[in-house]
């Protein structure tokens, strides 16, 4: 029989806090076995699960779609280098959405902190006349819609 962690070895080795672990159970991302007192016990491939949630929640997946991912894994083996490969390779889009963005986030603070205003509805550089509105509420210009342009005269 495999070795089973405990929680605070479980918690060690993945990094991530005991309290953490027993929040991602109760969503049924993880599992364990408890032992005669009722401590949880972890089978080591449970690692590799925490891993996948770890990164998952960095590149942005709620934890609901990263429990339907973890939900086409095998639960009685450590997945397998080609498990992963189906899994992630359906994420390429949704990292480059998350470049994207973070490429406006980026031209987008160096212009309104170059000109200090931070205010679109005010600004007459970027947004004469509030013509962002026009495309809908929230940070239009944030979410990728583009300034029209407008002649000076």
């Amino acid at each position: 029989m495999a070795t089973l962690l405990t929680i605070g070895e479980a918690s060690r080795r993945s990094g991530v806090a005991a309290s953490a672990l027993r929040f991602y159970e109760d969503r049924g991302l993880i599992t364990s076995e408890r032992a005669g007192a009722g401590h949880r016990r972890y089978a080591r491939p449970v690692l590799r699960r925490i891993a996948f949630i770890v990164f998952a929640q960095r590149i942005g997946l709620s934890l609901d779609e990263i429990g339907a991912e973890l939900a086409k894994l095998p639960p009685d083996r450590a997945p397998t280098r080609r498990d992963w490969s189906r899994l992630s390779s359906r994420w390429t889009a949704r990292i480059d959405q998350r470049i994207a963005e973070l490429e406006r986030l980026k031209v987008g603070l160096t212009e309104c902190i170059g000109c200090g205003c931070l205010s679109l509805d005010r600004c007459k550089l970027s947004n004469p006349e509030d013509r962002a509105a026009g495309y809908g509420a929230g940070p239009r210009y944030w979410l990728g819609d583009r300034p029209v342009a407008t002649t000076q005269g």
